[in-house]
C-alpha cells in the first residue's frame, strides 16, 4: 500500500511541478505590447493624443529616433493644441481595432510676433521636456487629458520613427506555490517509497519460534581473536549497527536529489511567481477640497510654477549683471520692467548706484495659479531668499499673454516679516481671477490705486481713509518720512527761494487680483508718487549737486523751472469681500525711482 501512495505522490508532484514550470515558460504571455506611429515626416511637430497613451493600461514607454536633435515634451492637451494652433502639425489619435490614425492639422490661429521655425524648447506650457541627439526613450504615466509633443528643432520635420510600449501583466502567482507543493509531494513520495522498501525487507526475514532465553552474560562489543588463528569475529550487535548506518546513509543520499531539484526550481522563481498577499497600505486621509463645478484646472502645476520662477530669476539676474533692458523684457513687464529699466540707466551713469533686489529662485513657499483655459493667465508666487545675508520674501504677480509667450513678472514686491497672508487655495485647486470692476469686494480692484493715492495726498481727510488699515501700513509711514526729509533738505539749501510739493496718483498699469478662500482677493496695483521742487524767486535755480540720480536721468545739473521726480510703487493689498468688517490691508510693496524731468 505504501508503494501505491508513493506512486500517487510522484504523479501529483510531477503534475504540480510541471504546471508550475509551464506557467513560467510555454504558457507565459508577452511582457509588453508596442504600437508604432507611422507619420509622413512632413511637419515640424507631431502631437500624440492622450487617448493613444491611455489606450492600454500601465506606464507608457515612448521611443523616438531621428537623424539629429530629438525633442519630447508633455502637457495638457488643450494647452498643446493652443501652442500648435498657428502651425501645421501631425495629429496621432486612436483608429479602429487598435490601430493609430495620423492626420495633418492646418493652422487655425496666428501667433503674435511669430518667427519661422519656433523652437519648442523651454516653453512654460510644458509640464516636462526631454532632449537627446539621435534617439530618445522615456517612461511616462500620463492621464487621458495630457498629450506628448515630438519635434526636432521646430524647423526640420519631426522624427517619424516613433513607438509607444505598454507593459503587460505576465505574472504567474501560482507558479511558485505549485512548484513548492510539487516538491513537498515529491519528498513525501520518496519517504513512502523508502518506508515500503523497509517493510518488504523486514517481511522476508526468517521467523523463529520462541526459545528459552539463555542466562544473560556480558557481551564485549570489541573485536575477539582466536589464539593462534588470527581470525577476527564481530558480534551480532555490531553487525546490525553497521547495516543500520549504511541503510540510513542510502536513504539520505536518495532524498538529497529531490530536495535539490525543488530548491533549484524555487531559485528561478521571481516575486511575480507568488501571490501578493501583503496588505496594501491605505493612504492617510487628507482634507477634502471642494472644487466648484465647471471650474477650469489651474493654469500651471506646482512643478511648472517652480520652474517658471527659476527661469524668471535666472533671466533677471543675467539682465541685472549686463544692464540689458532687452534681456529683462523677456521675463518682466509693466511696473516690474519699468523700475529695472530706470535702474539700469542709473547704474550705467553712476558707478556706486546699487542694483535692485534680485528675484530669488527658491524656495517657493506659496503658489496660487489662476484657474482658466484661456489667455492671458495669471500666477502669484511667494519666494523666500536663500541668501542669509539678505533675507527677503518676494511676492510676484506673473502673467502669460498668449500660448506662445512666456510668463513675465508684472508686479514684484517684498513682504514684511509680520505680514499675515489670507487663506489661499491649494496650488492644485487654484483661484479665479477677480475682474477689475468686481462689485463683490469692499472696493473694486480698479479703484484701489486711486483710493490709496488719495490717502497719501490727504491723509485722514481722504474719503477712503477708514477703508484701509493705515495703523499698520509701513508704506504710508515711509512715504511720510520721505516727504519730511525732502522738505528739510530743500529748506536747508533754498529756504525762501524754493518750494516742494508732493502728489500721488494711480499708475498706468492695470490691477491684477486673485480670489482668496474667504471670497476676498489679493490685489496688486501701481501707484505713482511725484515731488516737484520749484524756485519761488525769479533769480533762483534748483541745483542737483547732491542728487546724482536726477542729474543722470535729466542730463542737466540745474534748472530755473525746477525738477519733477516720480517714484513707482508696486503695492499688494488684501481686499475683503463685500459685507466684511475687515479693512483693506497692505501685504507688501516695492518703491523705486522711475523718472525725473525738468519742470515746464
Amino acid at each position: 500500500m505504501r508503494f501505491v501512495w508513493a506512486v500517487v505522490a510522484f504523479v501529483i508532484a510531477a503534475a504540480m511541478i510541471g504546471a508550475g514550470i509551464a506557467q513560467r515558460t510555454v504558457f507565459q504571455g508577452p511582457s509588453e505590447t508596442t504600437a508604432a506611429v507611422q507619420t509622413e515626416g512632413t511637419t515640424p511637430y507631431t502631437l500624440i493624443d492622450g487617448s493613444v497613451l491611455t489606450s492600454t493600461p500601465g506606464a507608457q514607454t515612448l521611443r523616438v529616433a531621428g537623424d539629429g536633435a530629438v525633442f519630447v515634451s508633455y502637457g495638457r492637451t488643450s494647452d498643446m493644441q493652443a501652442w500648435l494652433s498657428d502651425t501645421r502639425y501631425t495629429s496621432v489619435v486612436p483608429g479602429g481595432e487598435g490601430s493609430l490614425q495620423t492626420s495633418v492639422v492646418e493652422p487655425t490661429a496666428t501667433a503674435t510676433g511669430q518667427v519661422s521655425g519656433r523652437s519648442p524648447v523651454d516653453s512654460d506650457l510644458w509640464l516636462d521636456e526631454f532632449e537627446q541627439t539621435g534617439s530618445l526613450s522615456t517612461t511616462l504615466q500620463l492621464p487621458a487629458d495630457m498629450s506628448v509633443l515630438v519635434a526636432s528643432d521646430g524647423t526640420a520635420p519631426a522624427p517619424s520613427d516613433i513607438s509607444v510600449t505598454w507593459p503587460i501583466d505576465d505574472s504567474t502567482p501560482w507558479a511558485g506555490p505549485l512548484i513548492v507543493g510539487g516538491g513537498i509531494a515529491l519528498l513525501a513520495g520518496l519517504v513512502l517509497y523508502l518506508l515500503g522498501i523497509r517493510h518488504v525487507r523486514r517481511s522476508r526475514r526468517p521467523r523463529r519460534k520462541g526459545l528459552p532465553l539463555p542466562v544473560t552474560e556480558p557481551i564485549s562489543i570489541g573485536e575477539s581473536r582466536t589464539a593462534g588463528t588470527g581470525v577476527v569475529s564481530e558480534s551480532p550487535a555490531r553487525r546490525g549497527r553497521v547495516r543500520g548506518a549504511l541503510g540510513g546513509g542510502r536513504r539520505a543520499l536518495i532524498a538529497v536529489p529531490a530536495l535539490g531539484v525543488s530548491l533549484t526550481l524555487l531559485a528561478g522563481c521571481s516575486a511575480d511567481a507568488w501571490p501578493q498577499l501583503a496588505a496594501t497600505e491605505t493612504p492617510s486621509a487628507s482634507p477634502t477640497v471642494i472644487v466648484p463645478e465647471g471650474q477650469f484646472p489651474p493654469a500651471v502645476t506646482e512643478a511648472q510654477a517652480t520652474r517658471i520662477v527659476s527661469r524668471v530669476s535666472t533671466a533677471v539676474t543675467q539682465a541685472d549683471a549686463s544692464l540689458d533692458k532687452t534681456a529683462a523684457a523677456t521675463r518682466l513687464t509693466g511696473p516690474a520692467l519699468a523700475e529695472r529699466e530706470t535702474n539700469y540707466t542709473l547704474r550705467a551713469a553712476i558707478t556706486d548706484r546699487p542694483a535692485l533686489p534680485a528675484i530669488p529662485a527658491e524656495p517657493v513657499q506659496i503658489i496660487l495659479p489662476q484657474t482658466t483655459g484661456a489667455w492671458p493667465r495669471t500666477l502669484m508666487t511667494v519666494v523666500e531668499s536663500a541668501d542669509a545675508a539678505t533675507p527677503t520674501t518676494t511676492i510676484m504677480m506673473m502673467t502669460q499673454e498668449t500660448p506662445w509667450a512666456e510668463y513675465k513678472a508684472a508686479y514684484v514686491g517684498n513682504l514684511e516679516a509680520s505680514t499675515n497672508l489670507p487663506e489661499l487655495a491649494a496650488p492644485y485647486v487654484g483661484a479665479t481671477q477677480v475682474p477689475p470692476d468686481s462689485s463683490f469686494l469692499v472696493m473694486e480692484p480698479q479703484k484701489v490705486a486711486e483710493a490709496y493715492s488719495d490717502i497719501i495726498n490727504n491723509g485722514q481727510n481722504s474719503a477712503s481713509y477708514g477703508l484701509f488699515d493705515t495703523a499698520n501700513d509701513l508704506l504710508l509711514t515711509a512715504i511720510q518720512d520721505n516727504k519730511t526729509k525732502r522738505t528739510d533738505e530743500l529748506n536747508q539749501t533754498g529756504q525762501g527761494t524754493a518750494e516742494i510739493s508732493f502728489a500721488a496718483s494711480a499708475g498706468p498699469a492695470s490691477p491684477i487680483a486673485l480670489a482668496t478662500l474667504d471670497t476676498g482677493a489679493i490685489v496688486a496695483v501701481n501707484v505713482y508718487e511725484s515731488d516737484t521742487a520749484k524756485p519761488t524767486n525769479a533769480d533762483a535755480v534748483i541745483k542737483l549737486d547732491n542728487n546724482p540720480a536726477v542729474k543722470a536721468l535729466t542730463g542737466v545739473d540745474q534748472s530755473a523751472t525746477g525738477f519733477t521726480t516720480t517714484y513707482s510703487d508696486q503695492v499688494f493689498f488684501y481686499v475683503p469681500s463685500q459685507g466684511s468688517d475687515d479693512q483693506i490691508r497692505l501685504l507688501g510693496y516695492r518703491s523705486s525711482l522711475l523718472e525725473a524731468k525738468v519742470s515746464p
